[in-house]
């Protein structure tokens, strides 16, 4: 099939749901992907953040293989080996208490969501039950947690949304305390606001957050869908912030690419879900839990330590171009975000794809950079190369 007859397809056949870039996807090898005609572009997106150990990692593929030879799905009513060890690993490697495993990163804030109002309810009764979250911010696609995201250009087309969210400014404390009422159960936050333009929050803010929340007994929620598994350098972003949230949600690269999430609960938030109060039907899916088993064997402390250090490369790489179109770098590990000026930043991303190399937009003007944490420095200087061709023309 030709990129022309499978993009007349999807049109035919396909709810028309995305602004797809012109690029099919034919198979893919680490950080590299081609085309239906056999065209190569270097990875930088990673499914946004999904692909976390490239395409077709041998391990990844093992893992699967192995469990679904064994058996590829039961209910929840009955008990599995593979989300067991899954959600071992993940407490052991986090300080947090248990886990609740879901299928996406809107379903998993909404659990998280879920456990914070029936916290506060099981402790206070009615009325308690607003959640403060953040300008700029971004928590999915459902109902509630698109009126949890903290941009206006969400709130629209869908009403009613569910009620029971204001909006505090980032890195402004008092802001945040000028929204918490009595009314109030927990604050959310992503601690790098991704679709908000891959800007991390101050650290001191974030610790001011964590010092409110425990003299209030507000929940503190971290929305840790695109920062976690190793995304950053840590095998989550609160690790890097020195901070233990009381619920945070995973997604995204926890599975490799396949369809997975969860939440993770601190000690006194670890009995509020109770039997009967939250489900899914295809959370802990045996192969699912297989391949983010497989994940995070590979997300050991030196591999983490390398994402941080190619994090560093491929931002130095970039801000040493000098480019006009580079305003600034920014990011933590592998989660990179460029602002772009002199430019749209969706015609940059256009003018890469054109040239090979597979980018990502977030907020009005900057370019996201989420590869896969397995990149090599090859294929990272291959990036490069394309990135100084486009930026600087002139020189390249």
């Amino acid at each position: 099939m030709t990129n022309q007859e499978l993009m007349a397809l999807d049109s035919q056949y396909i709810m028309q749901t995305y602004g797809r870039f012109p690029v099919t996807i034919a198979r893919g090898a680490g950080a590299r992907f081609w085309d239906c005609e056999g065209r190569e572009y270097i990875d930088f997106t990673s499914g946004i953040g999904v692909n976390s150990l490239g395409s077709c990692n041998p391990d990844w593929i093992a893992a699967i293989e192995q469990q679904i030879h064994a058996f590829g799905h039961t209910s929840n009513l009955f008990y599995t080996e593979p989300c067991v060890r899954l959600a071992k690993t993940l407490t052991e490697r986090t300080g947090m208490t248990n886990v609740f495993f879901a299928n996406g990163g809107g379903e998993a804030n909404e659990g998280m969501i879920k456990l914070a109002r029936k916290y506060s309810f099981d402790k206070y009764g009615l009325g308690r039950s607003n959640i403060v979250t953040l300008r700029q911010s971004f928590h999915g696609r459902t109902i509630t947690t698109l009126q949890a995201t903290g941009q206006d250009v969400f709130h629209n087309y869908f009403f009613p949304f569910t009620e029971g969210f204001r909006y505090a400014e980032p890195d402004d404390l008092e802001s945040v305390k000028a929204q918490l009422r009595d009314d109030s159960c927990a604050v959310m936050l992503e601690l790098i606001q991704g679709e908000g333009g891959v800007r991390p929050l101050d650290p001191g803010f974030v610790s001011g957050l964590r010092q409110l929340c425990d003299q209030r007994d507000l929940l503190l929620l971290v929305d840790e869908v695109q920062t976690g598994v190793g995304r950053t350098g840590a095998l989550f972003a609160f690790q890097k912030y020195g901070i233990l949230p009381d619920v945070c949600s995973f997604a995204k690269g926890i599975a490799g690419g396949l369809p997975m999430s969860g939440i993770m609960a601190a000690e006194r938030c670890s009995q509020v879900l109770t039997p009967g109060t939250h489900a899914t039907t295809f959370g802990a899916n045996p192969v699912c839990a297989a391949a983010a088993s497989a994940v995070l064997k590979t997300l050991s402390e030196p591999f983490l330590e390398e994402v941080d250090r190619k994090g560093a490369y491929l931002r130095a790489g970039i801000a040493a171009l000098g480019s006009r179109y580079v305003r600034d770098v920014r990011g933590m590990g592998l989660m990179i975000g460029v602002g772009v000026q002199n430019i749209a930043h969706s015609a940059l991303c256009a003018k890469l794809l054109d040239a090979g190399l597979l980018t990502l937009t977030a907020g009005s003007d900057t370019l996201r950079l989420l590869p896969p944490l397995t990149i090599t420095y090859e294929e990272l200087d291959k990036g490069l190369a394309i990135m100084k061709r486009v930026l600087c023309p002139a020189e390249g």
